[in-house]
């Protein structure tokens, strides 16, 4: 079987390799992999810049879908045949968080999805829903989980929420799809006009050019009409000032990742004033991503997809997430 893997912590220690099939123990599942899809993370993982200790070498990549080959004792959820997806957390089945959760993450603490055939516990699993594409399936475990929390952290989006989402990347995509899929109202943010136009066929109502308009923040709250409710927060600290100026009252943060930096000053009375909340958002449980997977399967929505490597070029995918010029997804098609 051929695979993408990482022997060493450092980019340069990416390689496309074969080795044997393998076969799956007791409570596993043996997935013969379509499509896998490319997160920041992925990259910092790679670059050796994200988690705790690994068990080198690793196969990279948190998300992938593919079909059931063949299933070890214990299995009870899939038979051959099945289409099933990966999970972003192995160990976190449901809400809320709670200790001796969130500690084997696929394609970091766990062999990933960027493999001809991956073997899998049986809770890094879950089904792919009746007409959904096996690429926007393999797109949703990183990315669409947390835009679905991170849009919901301080309670349900509806027609009469404002959103605001920071950049063009997958999560920002994501949640601008699922953001109006609920009727809300969108703001967007890029650097690219192009990027903006392709954002507002997507169904964004209002844009902003961030490089034109250093004082961003303020402009969102003025289209908002006195802020908006949720922000899906991509930048980090280098950002967070801003999107708190853009924030309403009662409104929420979910802190997704740093792009932008982990340190800032902050004045807290931008908070307190408003009555806000900031929420950090770890991906998401298993029950997020089913719960995402079926709204995306009601709405017949699909994943935004930029670019496709073929599997020799995985490599070359982790390394283009980094660029920052896609628009949605990257994705590596392994079938």
């Amino acid at each position: 079987m051929r695979h993408v893997q990482l022997s060493a912590a450092g980019l340069k220690h990416l390689a496309l390799v074969s080795g044997g099939t393998p076969d799956p123990g007791p409570g596993e599942v043996r997935v013969r992999m379509h499509s896998a899809a490319v997160n920041y993370r992925d990259y910092m993982i790679c670059a050796g810049f994200y988690g705790g200790e690994k068990e080198y070498p690793l196969i990279p990549l948190s998300d992938g879908a593919g079909v059931v080959e063949s299933i070890g004792s214990e299995v009870t959820q899939y038979r051959p045949g099945d289409r099933v997806m990966t999970v972003f957390w192995q160990d976190w089945e449901a809400r809320p968080v709670r200790s001796g959760v969130r500690t084997r993450s696929t394609g970091c603490e766990a062999p990933g999805a960027l493999a001809e055939i991956g073997v899998f516990p049986e809770s890094a699993l879950l089904p792919v829903p009746d007409g959904m594409a096996m690429e926007t399936a393999a797109a949703l475990g990183c990315a669409g989980v947390a835009a679905w929390t991170a849009l919901r952290c301080g309670g349900p989006v509806g027609p009469d929420s404002k959103v605001l989402l920071l950049g063009t990347g997958g999560v920002s995509i994501f949640a601008l799809q699922i953001a109006k899929s609920m009727g809300a109202t969108t703001v967007i943010t890029s650097s690219s006009d192009e990027k903006l136009e392709r954002a507002r066929a997507l169904g964004a109502d209002e844009t902003i050019n961030y490089a034109n308009t250093p004082e961003w923040g303020l402009e969102v709250f003025e289209l908002a009409g006195g802020g908006v409710d949720v922000v899906v927060e991509t930048g980090g600290m280098g950002t967070l000032g801003q999107s708190l100026q853009a924030l309403g009252l009662n409104g929420s943060i979910g802190m997704l990742v740093a792009l932008g930096g982990i340190t800032a000053e902050i004045n807290p009375m931008a908070l307190i004033g408003k009555c806000a909340s900031i929420h950090g958002i770890t991906v998401g449980a298993r029950e997020d991503h089913a719960a995402l997977s079926k709204h995306l399967a009601q709405h017949g929505m699909a994943a935004v997809i930029d670019r496709v490597f073929p599997l020799d070029q995985g490599p070359e995918a982790i390394r283009a997430i980094a660029r920052g010029d896609h628009f949605g997804k990257l994705l590596v098609s392994i079938a």
